[in-house]
């Protein structure tokens, strides 16, 4: 008779793996007994990273088979139909297959003068760096992609939950340096798709905030090809979150606005509302502010916002080598250059961040601290 004794594995004839239970599919995770409850985080992991929908799909395939079969194309077909059925359950997994599905998959498998179907793009929002503020959705494009289109203030662990023969190319947009043209992006997502990869551009933050998403979607729109947007955690959100501070207050801050510091020629846009950036009752998040933030503070300050608000430079938000620097906002520009941090910069002012400016009083994980 076989026997399991818990945490003996010296006694058991057998163990008792963990499983992901998409029935009929279903995944076994076991450590042989060394570590149970690793075993039980792995299975975690996979539970999330594996959409309940898959369930349906996997049925579907049970109910096709003698379907399939039956019709008499040889395996080569057979196995054709299969990845064509696949590749279509990874990128919509939550939808309900059809009978009208698998006409539509067996009509591609037989047709003979068929051309590869364009394929797609998705813009994912990578989060500010820290892997585990990744969605869930994301994480499935970065799985189901063939081409990934990485921009350059996206952390390379990111790049650890993508499809491992997935091709990842850097098309990267420094603003102050050497980088690809928007329009070459463009053009470069959508010659891949028409080719029939699925394409993921891939941003740091979230691709809808000064993220250029705009003119992305636009050009794969105009040359017929299928776009989505995965939205990611915020450069600002994530900022914040590190800080424990809020970015709204009942008493302190009634609204919040993001601006960006940067203009299409490397300058401070001239565009920017001054009365509305010195409201004292607003929480003001400047993004891409390096190299502009002495003008930004300047103008701010002389359109009434009071030089002593409190300001927070948050360097690499989220990331392991994150840096807070803390200071008021006429303050701010000359401690943010005598730090010469690199990585992404998001400044964050606001009387919310009176806190923040005396010290941090929660923290996930340790960070590099400049006081001003």
């Amino acid at each position: 008779m076989p026997v399991n004794v818990i945490d003996k594995p010296a006694f058991c004839d057998f163990s008792f793996g963990a499983i992901v239970n998409r029935s009929p599919l279903v995944i076994g995770i076991s450590t042989d007994g060394a570590a149970p409850v690793f075993g039980m985080a792995i299975r975690a992991k996979i539970e999330a990273m594996i959409p309940r929908g898959f369930a349906r799909w996997a049925e579907a395939a049970r109910r096709w088979r003698g379907t399939l079969f039956a019709t008499g194309l040889p395996q080569t077909r057979r196995r054709r139909f299969w990845q064509i059925f696949s590749s279509y359950a990874a990128i919509h997994p939550d939808r309900e297959p059809t009978r009208s599905d698998f006409d539509g998959f067996l009509a591609e498998t037989t047709d003979e003068t068929a051309h590869p179907d364009n394929g797609s793009v998705t813009l994912v929002g990578a989060g500010p760096g820290d892997p585990e503020l990744l969605t869930l959705r994301a994480v499935r494009a970065l799985q189901a992609a063939d081409i990934i289109l990485v921009d350059d203030l996206v952390a390379p662990e990111i790049l650890d939950f993508a499809r491992r023969e997935a091709k990842k190319m850097l098309v990267g947009k420094t603003g102050h340096g050497p980088s690809c043209r928007q329009e070459e992006i463009n053009a470069l997502m959508v010659m891949l798709a028409k080719a029939g990869k699925r394409v993921v551009r891939l941003k740091g933050g979230d691709p809808m905030i000064f993220g250029r998403a705009t003119e992305e979607i636009a050009a794969c729109r105009a040359a017929g090809i299928p776009v989505e947007v995965v939205p990611g955690i915020s450069a600002a959100q994530g900022a914040a979150s590190r800080l424990g501070v809020s970015l709204t207050h009942r008493e302190r801050a009634r609204r919040v606005q993001y601006v960006t510091g940067h203009g299409s020629d490397g300058r401070l846009p001239a565009d920017i509302d001054w009365r509305s950036i010195a409201d004292p009752s607003a929480t003001t998040v400047v993004y891409m502010p390096t190299k502009t933030l002495a003008a930004f503070s300047a103008a701010a300050i002389a359109a009434g916002l009071d030089g002593a608000t409190p300001a927070v430079a948050m360097v690499n938000a989220t990331r392991l080598n994150e840096t807070a620097i803390r200071a008021t906002i006429a303050d701010l520009p000359q401690h943010l250059a005598a730090a010469a941090t690199a990585g992404p910069v998001v400044v964050m002012i606001g009387r919310v961040f009176a806190r923040a400016a005396r010290g941090r009083e929660t923290s996930a994980r340790p960070a590099s601290q400049v006081a001003g």
